[in-house]
């Protein structure tokens, strides 16, 4: 359980970015939308929530159905190969993140600090926002599922806090690799976390977290496919059917 927590922190950094880094690019590019109305920065994050609500109701109601048919689990794949799919979405989300900050560096360098990035829309951060809230919509649902289903029964009222855990200690782990980061690059002669986002490499940084979860996700399979499955159903089974009384009436615990 311990290296399945240890695993899913990078997932926890790329999440991170969402509240931080990219309400910061929000916050310095076109916001207006219609005549004189500015989009608020911190809103953006909405389409994060969007993709998480749409990946969780895709794959209930499509994904699950179809692969329990294919698989014979009931539910559709494992808890951990749910998870997986997540860290791939975070990779995913990196790299466009990437892509995204390394075109509005370019609009600055042509176009001026002020000119260059306002002439990219809010919107261009829309996919990493969605890609990220599907990728949260496998992950951290079923980050869920696993403190609640695979800990020990006498940990069983902590598994929300184990999971809640990840969140708060990738947030602080972020905040870590942004200083390292910092003291690292600043001796090659320029940091790549500047005065401001346009004097700063957040493509580099992006790019860098992409490395870093594609290399854990590889670790994170190794040790999923070793894993051994506490089986809930069958346990609950035996529980109600344990004490049974001489005329064969089950003495069933609530």
């Amino acid at each position: 359980m311990i290296p399945i927590w240890v695993f899913t922190l990078p997932f926890g950094i790329c999440a991170a970015q969402t509240s931080t880094f990219f309400i910061k690019q929000g916050a310095i590019m076109n916001r207006k939308l219609g005549n004189g109305f500015e989009v608020p920065p911190a809103s953006i994050f909405t389409l994060a929530a969007i993709g998480m609500i749409s990946a969780v109701i895709l794959y209930d109601n499509v994904l699950v159905p179809t692969l329990r048919k294919l698989t014979g689990n009931e539910r559709g794949i494992n808890i951990l190969q749910r998870i997986g799919i997540g860290m791939v979405f975070s990779v995913l989300s990196m790299i466009v993140a990437a892509m995204v900050e390394r075109k509005r560096l370019d609009a600055v360098e042509m176009n001026g600090a002020i000119k260059g990035s306002l002439s990219m829309s809010v919107f261009w951060l829309g996919p990493q926002f969605i890609i990220i809230g599907v990728g949260d919509g496998f992950a951290l649902v079923g980050l869920q599922e696993y403190f609640y289903d695979q800990v020990p029964d006498s940990m069983r009222s902590l598994g929300i806090a184990l999971y809640l855990s990840v969140i708060g200690a990738a947030s602080f782990l972020s905040s870590v690799l942004i200083t390292i980061v910092d003291h690292v690059t600043s001796k090659s002669g320029k940091s790549w976390f500047g005065k401001d986002l346009n004097s700063s490499r957040l493509d580099k940084f992006f790019w860098l977290l992409a490395v870093i979860t594609t290399l854990n996700l590889f670790m994170f399979v190794f040790f999923a496919r070793k894993y051994n499955y506490k089986n809930v159903q069958k346990l609950a089974v035996a529980d109600c059917y344990e004490d049974k009384s001489d005329d064969g009436k089950a003495d069933v615990r609530v």
